[in-house]
């Protein structure tokens, strides 16, 4: 007969083996947005890229409305499809399974509160950075920040002539899925070039720094 210390031990070690286990399958289940723009899962990323670029496609020919609707419509279909086919498969069997969408049924949909409350002052948070830093750009805080601002924003006056914001969130869509993994093949070369980049930007800029009036030009105390 065994020691029961040692059943103890063992039922505790295979307890702690099976939540290893558990957590480990429950990480590789979740995937981050990081993830998923890597194709680190081929299959997912797949997926979600094909679906996101459906929906922004229909979106560009159809109205929002008209696209939740036939989306809403389609998922309708499936779904009552399946009731009535497992209704009828039950009724020849003469089993008794019983709603083939119970287990979904009796899962918790509801969000937390705590949950909620928490990703309201994370959004806050980002909020309020920005409003911050838009009050720094649009006061002239700093001149060449401000410069900076309008250079971009008479840049996308041109983007905004030649793409409608569907178009822009298309492209945007493929560039998120194509660039990173892009990167990654290339990451050496890439980093290179926006070395070199990077530095005749700063040159540039610190001799139109220098050209500036001493009232507006940045200083490192400031």
């Amino acid at each position: 007969m065994a020691d029961p210390m040692t059943q103890s031990a063992q039922i505790s070690s295979s307890q702690g083996l099976a939540d290893g286990q558990n957590s480990v399958a429950a990480k590789d289940s979740k995937m981050s947005v990081k993830d998923l723009v890597h194709w680190r899962d081929p299959k997912k990323s797949g997926v979600v890229f094909g679906l996101s670029l459906l929906t922004l496609l229909s979106l560009a020919a159809f109205s929002v409305i008209s696209v939740i609707s036939y989306l809403l419509l389609a998922l309708l279909c499936v779904t009552i499809t399946f009731r009535i086919y497992k209704s009828v498969v039950q009724a020849v069997q003469k089993s008794n399974d019983g709603h083939p969408f119970k287990a979904l049924m009796e899962k918790d949909v509801s969000i937390p509160p705590e949950t909620f409350h928490k990703h309201v002052d994370v959004s806050l948070t980002y909020i309020n950075r920005f409003l911050k830093q838009m009050s720094k750009l649009f006061l002239v805080e700093d001149l060449i920040d401000s410069l900076k601002l309008a250079v971009v924003m008479w840049l996308l006056t041109y983007v905004g002539a030649v793409f409608n914001g569907i178009t822009v969130l298309i492209l945007a869509d493929i560039l998120l899925f194509a660039v990173p993994p892009f990167y990654e093949k290339n990451k050496t070369q890439i980093d290179r070039y926006m070395e070199i980049a990077r530095t005749q930007v700063n040159t540039t800029m610190a001799k139109l720094q220098e050209k500036l009036p001493g009232a507006v030009k940045r200083t490192k105390a400031e």
